[in-house]
């Protein structure tokens, strides 16, 4: 399987503008996410695609590849979409990778990668939730899924509901799951999904993956033990520093047990 991995960066994010661009560490957020990305084994191509020329000029100047797309699409979704039609050669499969998570491990996009054999027509990463503030959270979109690994369901209300069990009890007794936000589409598929108009589902929980099963594409979900850290207000870029001073330490402790 040919697949692009492709980064949507919108500059004009209404919680935090210019977010892509943000320091962290001495490296701007996109670049953070392009470098991780490129190490991944399964993608024959990275490229950022983004509606701001500043960002455009930045991931170009930092070596990367970058697209410019329209300033009106509603989703990443659709940004990707366009960006796709702007290459020069044909992708099996695109997979869009967040531009907002610059600790995004390459072997999620690799996991991901493998569940692409031409049949699947959209797939997405999910993550066994661990705690209960996770599982009341309303920013944490549940899944569940059937025998095949094919999503049923996606809701930021907990799904399912034990109904005979103490909520106390609720993770010992059920492996809940959380969606992790990397989508891959088959090249085709994409084309379709970005045709269809807004659906109920989609509208009462605001997550656009309702809207494709509503009219029936079928997303196939792979588990990751590994947990992410997405950068959506100033005050999680400050999180995200400490978390990266954290890395960088514990690194030149083993290299200093390494000498």
């Amino acid at each position: 399987m040919k697949i692009i991995g492709i980064i949507p960066a919108r500059y004009a994010s209404t919680r935090f503008p210019g977010k892509p661009l943000a320091d962290l560490g001495g490296e701007s957020m996109i670049e953070r996410v392009y470098k991780q990305a490129k190490k991944s084994k399964a993608l024959s191509k990275v490229v950022v695609a983004t509606e701001h020329k500043l960002i455009f000029d930045h991931v170009i100047n930092f070596g990367g590849e970058a697209c410019m797309t329209a300033e009106h699409h509603p989703s990443g979704t659709d940004r990707c979409y366009e960006a796709l039609t702007l290459q020069k050669e044909n992708f099996d499969y695109a997979i869009n990778i967040q531009g907002d998570e610059p600790f995004i491990e390459p072997g999620q996009i690799d996991l991901l990668a493998s569940h692409l054999d031409g049949q699947t027509q959209l797939a997405t990463l999910i993550k066994k939730i661990d705690t209960l503030d996770q599982l009341h959270s309303n920013s944490e979109v549940k899944v569940t899924f059937n025998t095949r690994n094919e999503a049923l369901y996606f809701s930021r209300a907990i799904i399912p509901y034990l109904q005979k069990v103490a909520e106390k009890d609720w993770l010992k007794t059920y492996d809940f799951y959380k969606h992790v936000g990397m989508y891959a589409y088959r090249s085709d598929i994409l084309k379709a999904i970005t045709q269809l108009e807004i659906s109920p589902l989609e509208k009462v929980e605001s997550l656009e993956q309702l809207r494709w099963m509503e009219n029936g594409y079928t997303i196939t979900v792979a588990k990751t033990d590994i947990e992410t850290m997405c950068v959506d207000t100033p005050e999680e870029l400050e999180m995200a520093k400490i978390y990266l001073k954290h890395q960088q330490e514990q690194k030149k402790s083993i290299d200093s047990g390494k000498s």
